[in-house]
């Protein structure tokens, strides 16, 4: 046996020790009834946290195959010690190897300049001009299946008598790539969309009912297929609710009106309601549809999106981002629908470290959701800095809950 595989051994056994423990299944029972607008107390979901400065996190494994899994095991490792209300699940998942269209997920290249880990890039749009239209190709429901038991087949020899290693044949379009908002600022740039809104407005429904139909062949042929499974839940959060099946390895083929969906709109932030309905919430509406239940929103501001993304017919849970005015979205949201409150990383653990700041704005935050009577769990995302200094996650733990104490008592 290598080097490598002892290292990825040892922590999937650790890993597994871990998942045991009790208190995941309290967890499991706490957002059950959470995402089913029963009243719990607020819960804490730590999404992100620079692991390229937890020491905990850096890799040993030489070969790069095997990094792949050792991150995925170090990080959770770390992150069940920061002591949040997250759920770990007992499985390894490989995604399985998807088809693409030849020049990429729509048939045309995306040149990126500039772009790394730990920098953003330039996107130059394929899309120049209308009739560029003709160039995109939509994507088929299609798996390698040699190249997916390969890969399978390799990582249950090294720890498949440790952890249970689970394949995720869900379509190609799904999350990021199904939210049509995403692919659609890099296939033709996000200024140029704000003037076809005016320019070309039919144009720009053709593209964008190109791309809705896209995305909902694949999702019905994975269907066909038997492909959708109980790993394929996904709501930015804790995908559990009590009248869903919970996520679960190896499950019976299911269809996606037993699943969460997840879909956000971040490119249209500047965008106004009305356009945004027409050019961007109307198209996902469709592909969201099919499923159980709905969270919405990332970082975009929804402040005045609320009453049409109410639209959403089996919206459950709605993404209050850094930027949105959380008294105003407590106004309309009340105690209809979860309320996904995201307080700035930079705020919160990002710059220099103050307690009595980050006390400040959750107490304040806090006390509004609970004026309103929200069903309130709080987010920790996009962290791309800790200065260097991991324990400001443990701390930013014990202080939200010392604040959850406070507010909720």
């Amino acid at each position: 046996m290598n080097q490598d595989i002892t290292i990825l051994r040892d922590l999937a056994q650790r890993y597994m020790d871990l998942c045991a423990d009790p208190v995941q299944n309290e967890r499991r029972d706490l957002w059950r009834r959470h995402n089913a607008l029963q009243r719990t107390r607020p819960l804490i979901y730590v999404r992100a946290f620079a692991r390229r400065e937890i020491p905990a996190c850096q890799c040993s494994c030489e070969d790069p195959f095997w990094r792949r899994w050792e991150t995925d095991l170090r990080s959770k490792l770390f992150w069940l010690s920061l002591g949040d209300d997250s759920i770990f699940e007992p499985w390894l998942v490989v995604p399985a190897s998807r088809v693409t269209p030849s020049g990429g997920l729509w048939g045309v290249p995306l040149k990126w300049e500039g772009r790394s880990a730990t920098t953003a890039g330039t996107c130059e749009p394929p899309i120049k001009e209308p009739e560029d239209l003709a160039k995109l190709v939509a994507a088929h429901h299609e798996i390698n299946e040699q190249s997916t038991r390969d890969t399978v087949e390799r990582v249950r020899d090294a720890v498949g008598d440790l952890i249970s290693v689970v394949v995720d044949r869900a379509p190609i379009h799904f999350n990021w790539t199904a939210d049509i908002s995403t692919y659609l600022s890099q296939l033709r740039g996000l200024e140029q969309i704000m003037w076809d809104m005016m320019d070309r407005p039919q144009w720009l429904h053709e593209l964008l009912a190109f791309m809705r139909d896209a995305i909902m062949a694949t999702h019905r042929q994975a269907e066909e297929a038997g492909d959708w499974s109980l790993l394929n839940h996904y709501n930015q959060a804790m995908p559990y609710e009590s009248s869903l099946q919970d996520p679960a390895p190896d499950s019976a083929p299911v269809g996606r009106d037993q699943l969460w969906v997840f879909c956000a709109s971040q490119e249209f932030e500047l965008i106004g309601p009305d356009r945004f309905k027409e050019f961007m919430l109307d198209y996902q509406i469709p592909i969201m549809e099919p499923f159980a239940l709905a969270a919405y929103g990332c970082c975009e501001n929804l402040s005045e999106k609320i009453d049409v993304v109410r639209a959403i017919p089996n919206l459950r849970r709605i993404a209050i981002s850094p930027m949105a005015d959380v008294r105003r979205c407590a106004e309309q949201i009340g105690d209809e629908y979860v309320f996904s409150y995201r307080p700035s990383p930079s705020d919160m653990v990002g710059y220099s470290w103050d307690e009595d700041r980050v006390r400040r704005i959750l107490r304040e935050d806090l006390a509004i959701c609970r004026e309103h009577g929200c069903h309130v769990d709080i987010t920790l995302k996009d962290v791309e800095t800790v200065q260097n200094e991991p324990q400001r996650l443990f701390d930013w733990v014990r202080i939200t809950r010392e604040v959850i104490d406070e507010v909720y008592s």
